[in-house]
């Protein structure tokens, strides 16, 4: 599996997951700049990742401008035709702009940027400790959106304590239903709040991030 990783003007975790891809997991990786359209060297077996930062400065909504970028008219017909897109933090506020994912992030419930570590869970997996790092990531829907999701298996991650147990105490943003990352229905774009590139290494002695890449069929 090849990875291609778009690059906005205001990313600022393109690096860390080029390096974790490269370094850590062993992918072959390409940087793609927003500007660019030419996605030919791909196919559906590969992954595009929308990583985090602050594209085009958040100015409007986090991801309402690079949305309309012509990489990401790209990217919405790859992911389309079924290839596989990863949108991280910023890159998950892009997906919810762009449709290809729905719901929406707003901002914190303290109305604070919070940068840490958190546990989140897969319904298949006990709790993984991946950091976090924004202010607006708290994911909301309504009711009708979340119980589509519930149904169809779409609700990827949530938060948790340390043992796994979900409750809204160890839900960092107020997310609701703790949801911390969700897929399409056809489980080939994902969106995740926490940033699984920053715990992939074992310099920084946490690799649950490679678990997240695992269980998403990124490996």
């Amino acid at each position: 599996m090849k990875f291609g990783v778009v690059v906005f003007p205001g990313s600022n975790c393109d690096r860390d997951m080029q390096d974790a891809l490269q370094q850590d997991l062993g992918k072959e990786v390409i940087m793609l700049w927003h500007k660019d359209q030419d996605l030919s060297m791909f196919t559906t077996q590969d992954c595009i990742i929308l990583p985090g930062g602050f594209s085009y400065g958040d100015y409007l909504r986090c991801g309402a401008i690079a949305r309309f970028s012509p990489m990401m008219q790209s990217v919405i017909e790859f992911a389309n035709k079924g290839g596989k897109v990863l949108g991280v933090c910023n890159g998950f506020q892009i997906l919810c702009e762009s449709g290809l994912l729905p719901g929406v992030l707003l901002q914190n419930a303290n109305q604070q940027f919070i940068c840490k570590n958190v546990f989140i869970k897969n319904d298949n997996t006990g709790a993984l400790k991946i950091p976090i790092a924004h202010g607006e990531g708290r994911f909301h829907a309504d009711e009708n959106t979340l119980n589509e999701l519930e149904a169809n298996g779409q609700v990827i991650f949530r938060y948790c304590d340390e043992q796994g147990n979900i409750d809204s105490a160890h839900n960092p943003n107020g997310a609701i239903r703790n949801i911390a990352g969700i897929s399409n229905k056809n489980k080939n774009v994902f969106g995740m709040m926490p940033h699984p590139e920053r715990a992939t290494s074992n310099l920084l002695s946490n690799i649950d991030g490679k678990k997240v890449f695992e269980i998403l069929g990124l490996n």
